[in-house]
């Protein structure tokens, strides 16, 4: 008996213990990015640039786990015609986030762009229901509307808006909005289930290529007229690891927890990337209008998280073959790696 309650404790610290790292990495990634784009001691105002770097490094990192550690086993049953139909679009759609919302903190403060992320549940219904994924309905509309409401009301509380900003962050949103469409179409209609090292094997190289395309029109001959490339190899080596450490610490708390979790988790670390960047940038002016529309999009969220949820545990349950044999369904969690 003690050594069961020993082992549950174990598990239990190991599960909090994976929770905490998600929230950590997940909250350091976004402070970390904010502050290579902006820092003059770093001097690298380049989020193509970033974006780009952090695609290549998971592709190589992803290649060594995979093919040459072999740490990692890649799951079987891609084919030619999925790879183009699902992963390019995929892939396409991942390097528009991220270059989009890497972008958005060169105009907006941080707080501000993790308020405006908020509308991600709204975008991701409206082309859900475009594409014949979601169905309308009385529930549905109600917490959209009040998500939309709580995202207006933190933006009529900014102080220092730029919709310049706001444009790239939205611009974002609706890039990881239609990454989850196609992911959730690659799940139900192809029959593939990737983990996440997996999926950034092979959708990393792919989003690597078409960032390399806008960075040789847009940032490269940026880079070229400030001279000699002077990179600060060991703050962006040390930049892309985190945004590989963060992906395994999402897989590491999906395998360990539940989509429920994961999802409480990142309402957590929504809330501390909001408050604490009050405290690290000076850009950052919280209002108490802010907050309260935060708050409200924030309980629309949850909403969202739970009706969700329910529905999951709905296909479950009436998915179950007649012997007690349940069919596996694989649950598509948004998890943004670097915004």
């Amino acid at each position: 008996m003690a050594d069961r309650s020993k082992g549950f404790m174990r598990d239990e610290f190991v599960t909090y213990a994976y929770i905490l790292l998600y929230i950590a990495l997940s909250s350091g990634q976004i402070f970390f990015n904010k502050w290579v784009l902006s820092s003059k001691e770093i001097n690298f105002p380049y989020p193509l640039g970033l974006t780009l770097l952090h695609m290549i490094f998971s592709s190589v990192l992803c290649f060594l786990l995979t093919k040459v550690l072999k740490i990692v086993k890649v799951e079987e049953g891609m084919t030619l015609e999925i790879y183009v139909t699902s992963v390019i679009p995929i892939g396409a759609m991942f390097a528009m986030t991220l270059w989009l919302g890497n972008t958005a903190y060169l105009y907006i403060s941080v707080a501000f762009a993790q308020m405006l992320k908020a509308i991600m549940p709204v975008a991701v219904f409206i082309l859900g229901v475009a594409a014949g994924l979601e169905m309308m309905s009385c529930r549905m509309l109600l917490i959209m509307s009040i998500i939309s409401f709580g995202v207006l009301v933190a933006s009529y509380g900014e102080l220092n808006i730029n919709w310049i900003g706001v444009v790239y962050q939205m611009g974002g949103v609706v890039g990881e909005a239609l990454r989850l469409i196609f992911m959730e179409l690659l799940v139900k209609r192809k029959g593939i289930k990737l983990n996440p090292i997996s999926l950034m094997y092979y959708v990393s190289p792919c989003s690597a290529i078409c960032l390399f395309v806008p960075w040789i029109f847009l940032e490269k001959s940026k880079m070229d007229g400030n001279g000699p490339w002077n990179f600060h190899f060991v703050v962006l080596t040390l930049n892309s690891l985190c945004t590989f450490a963060l992906n395994l610490s999402v897989f590491l708390v999906i395998s360990h927890t539940s989509a429920l979790t994961i999802r409480v988790a990142g309402v957590v670390k929504d809330w501390v990337v909001v408050l604490v960047s009050a405290l690290l940038f000076a850009d950052t002016k919280l209002t108490i209008i802010n907050l309260f529309g935060y708050a409200i999009a924030i309980a629309g969220v949850a909403a969202y998280n739970n009706h969700k949820l329910k529905k999951e545990a709905s296909k479950v349950t009436t998915e179950t073959s007649g012997d007690g044999e349940s069919i596996p369904l694989v649950s598509q969690t948004n998890t943004n790696s670097e915004r």
